[in-house]
Protein backbone atom coordinates (compact mmCIF):
# COMPACT_ATOMS: atom_id res chain seq x y z
CA UNK A 1 0.00 0.00 0.00
CA UNK A 2 1.47 3.21 -0.83
CA UNK A 3 2.11 5.69 1.99
CA UNK A 4 -0.03 8.31 2.42
CA UNK A 5 1.84 11.43 1.28
CA UNK A 6 2.11 14.30 4.18
CA UNK A 7 1.12 17.83 3.42
CA UNK A 8 3.89 20.72 2.88
CA UNK A 9 5.21 22.45 6.01
CA UNK A 10 3.08 24.93 8.05
CA UNK A 11 3.24 27.39 11.05
CA UNK A 12 1.43 27.16 14.06
CA UNK A 13 1.39 29.44 17.64
CA UNK A 14 2.01 26.99 20.35
CA UNK A 15 -0.68 26.85 23.36
CA UNK A 16 0.66 24.67 25.45
CA UNK A 17 3.02 21.62 26.60
CA UNK A 18 0.80 18.03 26.09
CA UNK A 19 1.62 15.41 28.64
CA UNK A 20 4.90 13.96 26.53
CA UNK A 21 6.72 17.44 26.02
CA UNK A 22 5.30 18.06 22.40
CA UNK A 23 4.27 21.81 21.72
CA UNK A 24 0.36 22.38 21.31
CA UNK A 25 -0.93 24.21 18.60
CA UNK A 26 -3.83 24.39 16.18
CA UNK A 27 -3.26 24.31 11.96
CA UNK A 28 -5.86 24.37 9.59
CA UNK A 29 -8.80 23.77 11.76
CA UNK A 30 -6.87 20.64 13.74
CA UNK A 31 -4.53 20.05 17.01
CA UNK A 32 -1.20 19.53 16.42
CA UNK A 33 2.03 18.25 18.55
CA UNK A 34 5.02 19.74 17.58
CA UNK A 35 7.98 18.56 18.88
CA UNK A 36 10.64 21.04 20.18
CA UNK A 37 7.96 23.83 20.17
CA UNK A 38 7.07 25.51 23.18
CA UNK A 39 4.46 27.80 24.63
CA UNK A 40 4.32 31.06 23.14
CA UNK A 41 6.37 30.55 20.05
CA UNK A 42 5.41 30.49 16.32
CA UNK A 43 7.21 27.75 14.20
CA UNK A 44 7.18 26.58 11.10
CA UNK A 45 6.71 22.46 11.36
CA UNK A 46 7.40 19.64 9.05
CA UNK A 47 4.35 16.98 9.45
CA UNK A 48 5.32 13.54 10.98
CA UNK A 49 2.33 11.81 11.26
CA UNK A 50 -1.79 12.48 10.15
CA UNK A 51 -4.48 10.99 13.09
CA UNK A 52 -8.30 11.18 12.55
CA UNK A 53 -8.01 13.95 15.68
CA UNK A 54 -4.59 15.36 15.50
CA UNK A 55 -1.57 15.69 13.38
CA UNK A 56 2.23 15.51 14.79
CA UNK A 57 4.64 17.28 14.01
CA UNK A 58 9.20 18.48 14.34
CA UNK A 59 9.91 22.25 14.25
CA UNK A 60 11.87 23.18 11.45
CA UNK A 61 12.01 26.93 12.33
CA UNK A 62 11.37 28.85 15.20
CA UNK A 63 9.56 32.35 13.82
CA UNK A 64 8.98 33.59 17.34
CA UNK A 65 11.00 32.42 20.53
CA UNK A 66 9.84 31.85 23.19
CA UNK A 67 11.34 34.27 26.44
CA UNK A 68 11.41 30.64 28.32
CA UNK A 69 13.73 29.25 25.68
CA UNK A 70 17.60 28.26 27.04
CA UNK A 71 19.74 26.06 25.77
CA UNK A 72 20.20 22.86 25.66
CA UNK A 73 23.17 21.10 27.96
CA UNK A 74 23.40 18.19 26.71
CA UNK A 75 24.36 17.67 22.85
CA UNK A 76 21.71 14.39 22.58
CA UNK A 77 19.08 16.38 23.13
CA UNK A 78 16.52 16.20 20.72
CA UNK A 79 17.37 12.82 19.70
CA UNK A 80 17.69 11.15 23.10
CA UNK A 81 14.42 10.00 24.63
CA UNK A 82 16.00 10.30 27.85
CA UNK A 83 14.65 14.22 28.52
CA UNK A 84 12.41 16.42 26.40
CA UNK A 85 12.33 19.63 28.39
CA UNK A 86 15.95 21.00 28.42
CA UNK A 87 15.32 23.75 25.78
CA UNK A 88 12.93 25.36 28.82
CA UNK A 89 14.26 26.83 31.84
CA UNK A 90 13.07 24.85 35.30
CA UNK A 91 11.01 27.36 36.67
CA UNK A 92 8.53 26.96 33.04
CA UNK A 93 8.73 23.32 33.48
CA UNK A 94 7.59 23.41 36.74
CA UNK A 95 4.91 25.90 35.67
CA UNK A 96 3.48 23.32 32.60
CA UNK A 97 3.42 20.32 34.96
CA UNK A 98 0.94 22.13 37.31
CA UNK A 99 -0.71 23.05 34.33
CA UNK A 100 -0.98 19.44 33.06
CA UNK A 101 -2.24 18.48 36.82
CA UNK A 102 -4.74 21.33 37.00
CA UNK A 103 -6.40 20.51 33.17
CA UNK A 104 -6.32 16.97 33.91
CA UNK A 105 -8.74 17.87 37.22
CA UNK A 106 -10.93 19.99 35.51
CA UNK A 107 -11.59 17.70 32.44
CA UNK A 108 -11.32 14.26 33.65
CA UNK A 109 -12.14 14.20 37.06
CA UNK A 110 -14.32 17.64 36.64
CA UNK A 111 -13.53 19.25 40.19
CA UNK A 112 -10.67 22.09 41.36
CA UNK A 113 -8.49 22.49 43.85
CA UNK A 114 -8.39 26.03 45.89
CA UNK A 115 -5.18 25.34 47.82
CA UNK A 116 -2.25 25.09 45.17
CA UNK A 117 1.32 23.92 47.52
CA UNK A 118 4.07 25.22 45.87
CA UNK A 119 6.59 22.74 43.68
CA UNK A 120 8.60 20.12 45.70
CA UNK A 121 12.18 20.86 44.11
CA UNK A 122 16.03 19.03 43.98
CA UNK A 123 18.47 19.41 41.67
CA UNK A 124 17.26 19.41 37.71
CA UNK A 125 20.71 18.02 36.68
CA UNK A 126 22.90 15.14 37.52
CA UNK A 127 19.97 14.15 40.16
CA UNK A 128 18.99 10.48 38.23
CA UNK A 129 20.28 7.80 40.88
CA UNK A 130 17.96 5.14 39.01
CA UNK A 131 18.40 3.99 34.99
CA UNK A 132 18.26 1.63 32.95
CA UNK A 133 20.08 2.01 29.62
CA UNK A 134 20.17 -0.13 26.53
CA UNK A 135 22.52 -1.43 24.90
CA UNK A 136 22.63 -2.93 21.01
CA UNK A 137 25.72 -3.85 18.32
CA UNK A 138 25.12 -2.09 15.18
CA UNK A 139 27.93 -2.60 12.80
CA UNK A 140 26.66 -0.14 10.43
CA UNK A 141 26.67 2.57 13.34
CA UNK A 142 30.72 1.49 14.35
CA UNK A 143 29.88 -0.97 17.04
CA UNK A 144 28.40 -0.97 20.15
CA UNK A 145 25.49 1.77 21.24
CA UNK A 146 24.75 2.40 24.91
CA UNK A 147 22.26 4.68 25.89
CA UNK A 148 18.55 5.56 26.25
CA UNK A 149 16.09 4.53 23.34
CA UNK A 150 15.76 7.58 20.94
CA UNK A 151 12.34 9.92 20.83
CA UNK A 152 9.46 8.45 19.85
CA UNK A 153 11.62 5.25 18.45
CA UNK A 154 12.98 2.33 19.77
CA UNK A 155 16.57 2.49 18.44
CA UNK A 156 19.08 3.03 20.83
CA UNK A 157 20.72 6.85 21.28
CA UNK A 158 24.70 6.25 21.76
CA UNK A 159 25.55 8.59 24.45
CA UNK A 160 29.01 9.50 25.97
CA UNK A 161 27.99 11.40 28.78
CA UNK A 162 24.87 12.19 30.30
CA UNK A 163 23.63 15.66 32.58
CA UNK A 164 20.97 14.18 34.07
CA UNK A 165 22.45 10.96 35.66
CA UNK A 166 24.33 10.64 38.90
CA UNK A 167 27.76 11.65 37.55
CA UNK A 168 29.12 8.42 39.24
CA UNK A 169 27.56 6.45 35.72
CA UNK A 170 26.63 9.96 33.94
CA UNK A 171 30.53 10.90 33.37
CA UNK A 172 31.57 7.53 32.81
CA UNK A 173 29.25 5.96 30.08
CA UNK A 174 32.43 6.35 27.33
CA UNK A 175 34.91 3.95 30.31
CA UNK A 176 31.22 1.87 30.69
CA UNK A 177 31.08 1.32 27.10
CA UNK A 178 34.48 0.62 26.06
CA UNK A 179 34.39 -2.29 29.20
CA UNK A 180 32.04 -4.28 27.53
CA UNK A 181 32.88 -4.01 23.86
CA UNK A 182 36.00 -5.75 25.46
CA UNK A 183 33.72 -9.03 26.64
CA UNK A 184 33.41 -11.86 25.24
CA UNK A 185 29.69 -11.28 23.95
CA UNK A 186 28.65 -7.55 24.07
CA UNK A 187 25.57 -8.21 21.57
CA UNK A 188 24.24 -10.64 24.26
CA UNK A 189 23.99 -7.32 26.52
CA UNK A 190 20.99 -5.87 25.85
CA UNK A 191 20.61 -4.19 29.30
CA UNK A 192 22.56 -2.29 32.34
CA UNK A 193 20.89 -0.36 35.37
CA UNK A 194 22.39 1.79 37.36
CA UNK A 195 21.53 2.41 40.99
CA UNK A 196 23.54 5.02 43.50
CA UNK A 197 22.94 5.33 47.15
CA UNK A 198 24.42 8.28 49.49
CA UNK A 199 27.81 6.51 49.74
CA UNK A 200 28.06 4.00 46.95
CA UNK A 201 26.74 2.90 43.72
CA UNK A 202 26.40 -0.18 41.29
CA UNK A 203 25.73 -1.39 38.28
CA UNK A 204 24.22 -4.38 36.65
CA UNK A 205 24.58 -6.24 33.55
CA UNK A 206 21.96 -8.09 31.82
CA UNK A 207 23.67 -11.52 29.86
CA UNK A 208 21.86 -13.59 27.27
CA UNK A 209 24.97 -15.39 26.85
CA UNK A 210 27.10 -17.16 29.98
CA UNK A 211 30.19 -14.55 30.43
CA UNK A 212 33.16 -16.11 30.58
CA UNK A 213 35.63 -16.48 33.53
CA UNK A 214 38.04 -13.58 31.90
CA UNK A 215 34.97 -11.38 31.58
CA UNK A 216 33.88 -11.96 35.31
CA UNK A 217 37.44 -10.67 35.99
CA UNK A 218 37.48 -7.70 33.76
CA UNK A 219 33.97 -6.45 35.25
CA UNK A 220 35.73 -6.82 38.78
CA UNK A 221 38.54 -5.00 38.15
CA UNK A 222 36.56 -2.21 36.33
CA UNK A 223 34.43 -2.11 39.42
CA UNK A 224 37.59 -1.89 41.45
CA UNK A 225 39.06 1.26 39.66
CA UNK A 226 35.83 2.81 38.96
CA UNK A 227 34.01 2.94 42.28
CA UNK A 228 31.06 0.69 41.17
CA UNK A 229 30.22 -2.01 42.67
CA UNK A 230 29.41 -4.81 39.50
CA UNK A 231 26.67 -7.13 39.02
CA UNK A 232 25.38 -9.23 36.80
CA UNK A 233 21.73 -10.33 35.62
CA UNK A 234 21.50 -13.59 34.01
CA UNK A 235 17.61 -13.59 34.18
CA UNK A 236 15.19 -12.51 36.99
CA UNK A 237 15.67 -10.47 39.53
CA UNK A 238 16.64 -13.15 41.72
CA UNK A 239 19.75 -13.58 39.66
CA UNK A 240 21.52 -11.11 40.30
CA UNK A 241 25.27 -11.85 41.60
CA UNK A 242 27.98 -9.43 42.34
CA UNK A 243 31.03 -9.75 41.06
CA UNK A 244 33.77 -7.34 42.16
CA UNK A 245 34.17 -3.47 42.91
CA UNK A 246 33.45 -2.11 46.39
CA UNK A 247 31.24 -4.08 48.50
CA UNK A 248 29.31 -1.04 50.39
CA UNK A 249 25.66 -2.00 50.72
CA UNK A 250 23.33 0.70 48.87
CA UNK A 251 21.52 3.13 51.21
CA UNK A 252 20.10 6.77 51.24
CA UNK A 253 19.20 8.38 54.57
CA UNK A 254 16.28 10.31 55.57
CA UNK A 255 18.07 12.94 57.95
CA UNK A 256 14.81 14.56 58.88
CA UNK A 257 13.14 11.84 60.39
CA UNK A 258 16.52 9.62 61.16
CA UNK A 259 15.67 7.02 59.05
CA UNK A 260 18.31 5.36 56.79
CA UNK A 261 17.00 2.28 54.32
CA UNK A 262 18.99 0.01 52.46
CA UNK A 263 18.02 -1.36 49.06
CA UNK A 264 19.47 -4.02 46.54
CA UNK A 265 20.70 -2.66 43.02
CA UNK A 266 17.73 -3.58 40.84
CA UNK A 267 14.78 -2.43 43.68
CA UNK A 268 12.49 0.54 43.00
CA UNK A 269 13.87 3.79 44.91
CA UNK A 270 12.94 7.28 43.80
CA UNK A 271 15.06 8.63 41.12
CA UNK A 272 15.87 12.37 42.86
CA UNK A 273 17.43 12.02 46.23
CA UNK A 274 16.89 15.59 47.42
CA UNK A 275 13.55 15.67 46.44
CA UNK A 276 12.73 12.88 47.53
CA UNK A 277 13.49 14.04 50.67
CA UNK A 278 11.09 17.37 50.88
CA UNK A 279 8.93 15.30 49.22
CA UNK A 280 8.65 12.66 51.57
CA UNK A 281 8.43 15.81 54.37
CA UNK A 282 5.31 17.57 52.63
CA UNK A 283 3.97 13.47 52.73
CA UNK A 284 3.92 13.37 56.59
CA UNK A 285 2.89 17.29 56.91
CA UNK A 286 0.14 16.64 55.17
CA UNK A 287 -0.57 13.30 57.07
CA UNK A 288 -1.24 15.54 59.99
CA UNK A 289 0.44 13.01 61.91
CA UNK A 290 0.18 12.63 66.08
CA UNK A 291 1.75 10.53 68.43
CA UNK A 292 -2.44 8.57 68.51
CA UNK A 293 -1.98 8.43 65.24
CA UNK A 294 -2.50 4.77 62.72
CA UNK A 295 -1.62 5.11 59.37
CA UNK A 296 -2.06 2.84 56.41
CA UNK A 297 0.86 2.85 53.70
CA UNK A 298 -0.16 1.55 50.16
CA UNK A 299 2.47 0.46 47.84
CA UNK A 300 4.74 0.45 50.44
CA UNK A 301 8.04 -0.59 48.81
CA UNK A 302 10.84 -0.67 51.14
CA UNK A 303 9.72 1.55 53.53
CA UNK A 304 10.08 5.12 51.85
CA UNK A 305 7.19 6.50 53.62
CA UNK A 306 6.53 3.99 55.66
CA UNK A 307 9.61 4.74 58.29
CA UNK A 308 9.45 8.43 58.28
CA UNK A 309 5.76 8.14 59.29
CA UNK A 310 6.48 5.89 62.02
CA UNK A 311 8.77 8.22 63.73
CA UNK A 312 5.68 10.40 64.01
CA UNK A 313 2.91 8.08 64.49
CA UNK A 314 1.38 5.48 66.91
CA UNK A 315 1.60 2.58 64.02
CA UNK A 316 1.82 2.29 60.34
CA UNK A 317 0.75 -1.04 58.37
CA UNK A 318 2.60 -0.65 55.09
CA UNK A 319 1.24 -3.29 52.00
CA UNK A 320 3.16 -3.61 49.10
CA UNK A 321 2.55 -6.30 45.87
CA UNK A 322 6.71 -7.22 45.63
CA UNK A 323 7.36 -9.80 48.32
CA UNK A 324 10.75 -9.19 47.77
CA UNK A 325 10.58 -5.56 48.63
CA UNK A 326 8.06 -6.76 51.85
CA UNK A 327 10.97 -8.89 52.82
CA UNK A 328 13.80 -5.45 52.64
CA UNK A 329 11.21 -2.99 54.37
CA UNK A 330 10.92 -5.63 57.52
CA UNK A 331 14.95 -5.84 57.67
CA UNK A 332 14.64 -1.63 57.49
CA UNK A 333 12.10 -1.91 60.33
CA UNK A 334 14.83 -3.49 62.00
CA UNK A 335 18.06 -1.89 61.54
CA UNK A 336 15.87 1.55 62.38
CA UNK A 337 15.04 -0.05 65.32
CA UNK A 338 11.01 0.69 64.53
CA UNK A 339 8.52 -1.85 65.78
CA UNK A 340 6.18 -0.05 65.41
CA UNK A 341 5.82 -0.70 61.46
CA UNK A 342 4.19 -3.69 60.36
CA UNK A 343 4.07 -5.11 56.18
CA UNK A 344 2.21 -7.47 54.23
CA UNK A 345 2.11 -9.20 50.71
CA UNK A 346 -1.05 -8.04 49.02
CA UNK A 347 -2.47 -7.38 45.29
CA UNK A 348 -3.34 -3.89 45.55
CA UNK A 349 -5.46 -4.13 42.22
CA UNK A 350 -7.68 -6.50 43.87
CA UNK A 351 -10.55 -5.94 45.69
CA UNK A 352 -9.59 -8.45 48.58
CA UNK A 353 -7.43 -5.47 50.43
CA UNK A 354 -10.59 -4.80 53.12
CA UNK A 355 -10.29 -8.83 54.06
CA UNK A 356 -7.02 -8.11 54.81
CA UNK A 357 -7.08 -5.03 56.87
CA UNK A 358 -10.19 -6.90 59.16
CA UNK A 359 -11.43 -4.42 61.97
CA UNK A 360 -8.17 -2.47 62.19
CA UNK A 361 -8.79 1.50 62.75
CA UNK A 362 -7.08 4.25 60.23
CA UNK A 363 -6.91 7.96 60.75
CA UNK A 364 -4.98 8.11 57.65
CA UNK A 365 -3.69 6.32 54.93
CA UNK A 366 -0.83 7.13 51.86
CA UNK A 367 -0.78 5.69 48.30
CA UNK A 368 2.01 5.60 46.42
CA UNK A 369 0.60 3.92 43.64
CA UNK A 370 2.17 2.83 39.82
CA UNK A 371 1.01 5.13 36.73
CA UNK A 372 -2.23 2.49 36.32
CA UNK A 373 -3.43 4.23 39.70
CA UNK A 374 -5.03 3.07 42.71
CA UNK A 375 -9.08 2.35 42.50
CA UNK A 376 -9.22 -0.60 44.06
CA UNK A 377 -7.87 0.67 46.99
CA UNK A 378 -9.53 4.31 47.13
CA UNK A 379 -13.03 2.06 47.34
CA UNK A 380 -11.84 0.45 50.60
CA UNK A 381 -10.62 3.39 51.94
CA UNK A 382 -13.62 5.34 51.29
CA UNK A 383 -15.76 2.34 52.19
CA UNK A 384 -13.74 2.19 55.60
CA UNK A 385 -14.41 5.86 56.25
CA UNK A 386 -10.34 6.39 56.48
CA UNK A 387 -10.98 10.51 57.16
CA UNK A 388 -7.44 11.34 55.78
CA UNK A 389 -5.54 10.43 52.36
CA UNK A 390 -2.58 11.47 50.72
CA UNK A 391 -2.16 10.33 46.97
CA UNK A 392 0.75 10.22 45.65
CA UNK A 393 1.16 9.86 41.47
CA UNK A 394 3.23 9.57 38.75
CA UNK A 395 0.11 9.59 36.40
CA UNK A 396 -2.01 12.91 36.50
CA UNK A 397 -4.59 11.04 34.07
CA UNK A 398 -4.91 8.02 36.48
CA UNK A 399 -5.02 10.79 39.77
CA UNK A 400 -7.65 12.71 38.05
CA UNK A 401 -9.84 9.69 37.59
CA UNK A 402 -9.12 8.68 41.52
CA UNK A 403 -10.19 12.01 42.12
CA UNK A 404 -13.56 11.83 40.00
CA UNK A 405 -14.24 8.75 42.18
CA UNK A 406 -13.08 9.93 45.64
CA UNK A 407 -15.17 12.93 45.38
CA UNK A 408 -18.07 11.88 43.50
CA UNK A 409 -18.91 8.44 45.31
CA UNK A 410 -16.31 8.26 48.21
CA UNK A 411 -17.32 11.77 50.09
CA UNK A 412 -13.75 12.73 50.02
CA UNK A 413 -12.83 16.58 49.04
CA UNK A 414 -9.55 17.82 47.45
CA UNK A 415 -8.19 19.90 49.99
CA UNK A 416 -4.71 20.43 48.67
CA UNK A 417 -2.55 19.54 45.73
CA UNK A 418 0.89 19.99 44.08
CA UNK A 419 3.55 19.09 41.74
CA UNK A 420 6.65 17.19 42.91
CA UNK A 421 9.95 17.76 40.43
CA UNK A 422 10.78 13.96 40.62
CA UNK A 423 12.04 14.34 36.71
CA UNK A 424 13.45 17.79 36.06
CA UNK A 425 14.25 18.12 32.21
CA UNK A 426 11.73 15.33 31.41
CA UNK A 427 7.45 15.49 30.98
CA UNK A 428 7.42 13.12 33.24
CA UNK A 429 5.44 14.17 36.50
CA UNK A 430 4.86 13.69 40.23
CA UNK A 431 1.85 15.27 41.91
CA UNK A 432 0.67 14.69 45.48
CA UNK A 433 -2.50 15.19 46.64
CA UNK A 434 -4.72 15.44 49.80
CA UNK A 435 -8.07 14.46 50.45
CA UNK A 436 -10.53 14.76 53.40
CA UNK A 437 -13.99 14.16 55.19
CA UNK A 438 -15.04 16.68 56.68
CA UNK A 439 -17.02 16.19 59.95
Amino acid sequence: MKARQLPEDATCVIASLNHDGSGVGHCDGKVVFVDGALPGEEVRFRYVGRRRRYDTGAVREILVRSAKRVEARCAHFGVCGGCQLQHLEPAAQLSAKEGIVREAFAHIAQVDCADWAPPVTGPVFAYRRKARLGARVVDKKGGLLLGFRERRHSYIAPLSYCHTLDARLGARLADVKALMEGLSCPEAIPQIEFAAGDDAAALVLRHLRDLTAADLRALSAFGETQGLAMHVQAGGPETVEYVGGPGEVLHYALPEFAVDLTFGPTDFIQVNGETNKAMVAQAVDWLGLHAGSRVLDLFCGLGNFTFPIARRAASVFGIEGASALVDKARCNARANDLDNATFAVADLDAETLGDLLGDRPFDAALLDPPRTGAMAAVKTLAARGVPRLVYVSCNPATLARDTQWLVREGGYRLARAGVVDMFPQTHHIEAMALFMRDG
